[in-house]
């Protein structure tokens, strides 16, 4: 196995607010490997964008506390210097946030946005770092990349200024690239060029990739492992064959049920049947369950355990398929997995 890209450890983000301390992370590992797509999964407020933003300190330091190791190339990003971390940013690791409107400048053009970073990581001149700003946005498909240049955001639409927000991000080949929520607010022909790309971009340079959606069928189409997320801990991960075909804990299958049935065949009353939910709500970061955090709204919770051990996250027996570039087998943390 070669060595990962990423090795997070243990990672576990506090939040100081109002009404206590928000245990948002808890107990994070994974490791992303050379040209591996990790694709991180669950609901709103499971932690999957904080864990990431965390990783590359845009955490406020007055509220947050972040403890555990993540290893960028092996390199401890949690234990780096400010003027490192943005020496990191970059050529190291490349984010695609999830609101573009407020991760671009307002007062700025987009070309100034792009040169900016281009001429920090790299000796450019501002002519040469301009035609590269343009063969970008030409890559990511904005329409007139010249013109696009001495816009600026208000002037573009949402899926334009998520265009630019990508371009940003690919700029300076990252070894690691982390898109939330990138695609999102793109049409399904811009988004296939957009993984295209990224597709590219691993293999011509090895680029790991965690990729945060709540699009289960992007996932199947790109990720080589899915790392599923609750309550701030993983409760499931594999390759993404074990963890769609083979779902082990309910709350994966309760997010592969949730899926519509474009084959269902229509109910009595002529009405497409109603799509399956997950009952209840996600536990508040400041009240978690002593347990497992899914057994409140868990459908086949019936283990004396459920309630008050919080299971560890084990491999799933019987399951010895490939591990993929970042070795890790099926595991999944649930006492009900064989029901």
């Amino acid at each position: 196995m070669t060595a990962p890209v990423l090795e997070v450890e243990d990672l576990r983000v506090q939040l100081r607010t109002p009404r206590g301390t928000a245990h948002v992370v808890n107990g994070l590992s994974y490791r992303v490997g050379p040209g591996e797509t990790v694709a991180v999964v669950g609901e709103s407020g499971s932690g999957k964008s904080v864990s990431v933003l965390a990783l590359l300190g845009l955490l406020p330091a007055r509220v947050a506390t972040v403890s555990g190791r993540a290893l960028l190339q092996g390199e401890d990003l949690l234990t780096m210097s400010p003027e490192r971390l943005r020496q990191v940013r970059g050529p190291g690791a490349g984010m695609v946030f999830q609101d573009p409107m407020t991760s671009l400048n307002p007062v700025l053009s987009i070309g100034r946005q792009l040169v900016e970073g281009l001429r920090a990581h790299g000796e450019l001149s501002k002519q040469a770092a301009r035609r590269r700003a343009a063969e970008l946005l030409a890559e990511v498909g904005l329409p007139d990349p010249e013109r696009a240049l001495d816009r600026f955001p208000h002037e573009l639409s949402g899926g334009m200024r998520q265009r630019v927000v990508i371009a940003i991000a690919l700029s300076n080949s990252p070894a690691l690239l982390i898109a939330d929520e990138a695609t999102t607010a793109l049409d399904v022909t811009v988004q296939a060029q957009i993984i295209e790309l990224v597709e590219k971009l691993q293999a011509d340079h090895g680029t790991g990739v965690i990729w945060i959606t709540h699009d289960l069928g992007v996932v199947a189409g790109i990720a080589d492992r899915v790392l599923v997320m609750y309550g701030g801990r993983c409760v499931e991960d594999g390759t993404v064959d074990d963890v769609l075909e083979h779902p082990a804990h309910p709350y994966t299958r309760g997010l592969l049920g949730s899926l519509p049935d474009l084959a269902a065949p229509p109910g009595p009353d002529g009405l497409v049947p109603d799509l399956a939910t997950v009952p209840g709500l996600p536990p508040p970061p400041t009240d978690l369950p002593a347990g497992c955090v899914f057994w409140p709204r868990c459908p086949v919770r019936g283990d004396a355990r459920c309630e008050t051990e919080q299971p560890p996250l084990v491999q799933i027996s019987g399951r010895s398929g490939d591990d993929g570039p970042s070795g890790l087998p099926h595991r999944a943390a649930t006492w009900c997995r064989h029901e």
